[in-house]
């Protein structure tokens, strides 16, 4: 029986394939391995990444708190006349990041009727584009110098005017030791509907 010949290919087809096979494996475990590693390396990064995302967004995630009353005027400094009277309205404001103690967050405007302990208010930001309301005393209405927006003293609108709705009131309150205290709330302008602006 005549043996092989080196160059033959039938006489590789044995070892051949098996080396090819391991060959095959080897680099597939290889593969595997790397894969592995990069999938693991990967997972490993997330905490760090998803905490710093975290406390990166977390003052733009907070929902603003609850509309709070704050203390605005003393009820002896509003006068019993009915007209009403402008107060700045004092607040701690939380911007992102910074906090800002005791500044002016907005202003209102205080009435009340002859002998009343009752308190009227309107809030000084116009409905129609936000501006800042002025009280004209010479013709006895409130005024926006934005768009000319007109309200009456009591609120209402006064045609023509661009502004979706009438002033918004605020709700009031007279604590036991004479403070009034609304309850301070920014509305979304431009739309009829008085909705809280969030």
């Amino acid at each position: 029986m005549a043996r092989p010949h080196g160059n033959d290919p039938a006489a590789l087809t044995g070892h051949g394939a098996a080396n090819h096979r391991a060959a095959g494996g080897e680099s597939r475990r290889d593969l595997l391995a790397k894969v592995l590693a990069v999938a693991c390396g990967g997972l490993a990064t997330l905490p760090p990444v998803a905490a710093g995302l975290w406390a990166f967004l977390d003052p733009l995630r907070r929902t603003r708190g609850a509309a709070s009353f704050l203390s605005v005027a003393d009820l002896a400094a509003i006068p019993d006349d009915g007209m009403p009277r402008q107060f700045p309205v004092i607040a701690d404001r939380v911007d992102a990041w910074t906090g800002f103690a005791a500044e002016p967050v907005g202003a209102v405007y205080l009435s009340r009727e002859k002998g009343s302990r009752e308190v009227r208010a309107l809030s000084a930001t116009c409905p129609h584009a936000g501006c800042f309301i002025d009280l004209e005393k010479a013709t006895q209405c409130f005024r926006c110098p934005c768009h000319n927006s007109s309200f009456t003293l009591e609120g209402g609108i006064v045609n023509p005017s661009p502004s979706p709705r009438a002033m918004d009131e605020l709700e009031c309150r007279v604590g036991a030791n004479g403070q009034v205290e609304v309850k301070w709330q920014k509305f979304r302008a431009g739309v009829a509907e008085k909705v809280v602006q969030g």
